[in-house]
């Protein structure tokens, strides 16, 4: 070949190896590029975070134990007075359903600030008068009803003095007056124990046959002999003679239409299991499931 052709032939070999050289480059840089986009993916769906139980070893820091306020089991944290006065008490110490003392009204609370704050907790934990323990929900604890009578009393009495200790002169009229608190509960609770021995008796001595008669198809029920009015002024006044808590009042035939017309079974049984804001037997766990019924029939027979 002539020198011409050996430099054609030079020439075309750098072309090819410079050609090479770029697909070469060209091909790691689209290698390293398909790396990071795979390694980008990963790290965008990756999970947030992994599940650990607080009884497993999960190869890091344990897992936290849930806390009481998490598995509604309490709080550290005080019980929050007005929140529970709000939800419980305020049917009728905003309303002064049944005589209950207004919040704020020193009229109201002047006999009842003289025997002191325990007193006045005492009463508000165990029942007093037309007053059931607890406002009627047994779930609250001590020391939430302590955080709620707190509040309800603070405008009209000094809530500091009255948590603290009693002075030395007033302690035996504080221990006269629990005395006689407790003196007064446990008349009220032997008053109704009697008066439901009473009607049980009296529906034994009368009830078998009425009941046969029932299964049968006729006849009165059991607690057709109980006075149902009485009962209804005991548990059931406080809220359904003053429409408390959105409770139909008794003799209000266009707010009963409704309920009546689910049966009274229903009507029963949320009487005496509870139904929304309405605690079971209307707060008086003592009340029999006949007593109940007597004082669920009076109220539909007034409000027909």
């Amino acid at each position: 070949m002539d020198d011409n052709t050996n430099e054609v032939v030079r020439v075309d070999c750098k072309l090819i190896k410079s050609g090479l050289a770029t697909l070469g480059v060209l091909a790691c840089v689209a290698g390293a590029q398909a790396a990071m986009d795979k390694d980008a993916i990963a790290e965008r769906i990756a999970p947030v975070g992994d599940v650990c139980l607080a009884s497993e070893d999960c190869g890091g820091a344990a897992a936290p134990a849930p806390s009481a306020k998490a598995s509604g089991g309490g709080s550290d944290a005080a019980p929050d007075g007005e929140g529970i006065y709000a939800n419980v008490c305020s049917a009728c110490h905003d309303t002064g359903a049944a005589g209950a003392p207004v919040r704020g009204n020193e009229g109201d609370w002047a006999a009842r600030v003289d025997k002191g704050f325990d007193t006045l907790l005492d009463h508000a934990i165990n029942g007093f008068k037309g007053m059931p323990a607890k406002g009627g929900n047994p779930s609250l604890s001590d020391e939430d009803m302590h955080a709620a009578v707190t509040y309800m009393v603070k405008p009209v009495m000094d809530v500091a003095e009255a948590q603290g200790a009693p002075a030395e002169d007033d302690a035996a009229d504080s221990e006269a007056d629990m005395a006689a608190a407790q003196k007064d509960s446990a008349a009220d609770s032997a008053n109704a124990e009697n008066t439901a021995a009473a009607d049980d008796a009296g529906s034994e001595e009368s009830g078998g046959d009425a009941q046969a008669e029932d299964a049968a198809g006729g006849g009165e029920p059991a607690w057709a002999s109980i006075d149902g009015e009485a009962i209804f002024n005991r548990a059931c006044m406080a809220c359904h003679a003053t429409g408390a808590a959105g409770a139909p009042i008794s003799g209000n035939a266009e707010q009963w239409a409704p309920r009546i017309a689910k049966g009274k079974d229903t009507l029963y049984d949320h009487s005496i299991n509870g139904f929304n804001a309405m605690p079971a037997k209307g707060g008086q766990p003592s009340l029999s499931d006949n007593e109940v019924k007597a004082s669920v029939d009076y109220m539909v027979a007034e409000s027909q």
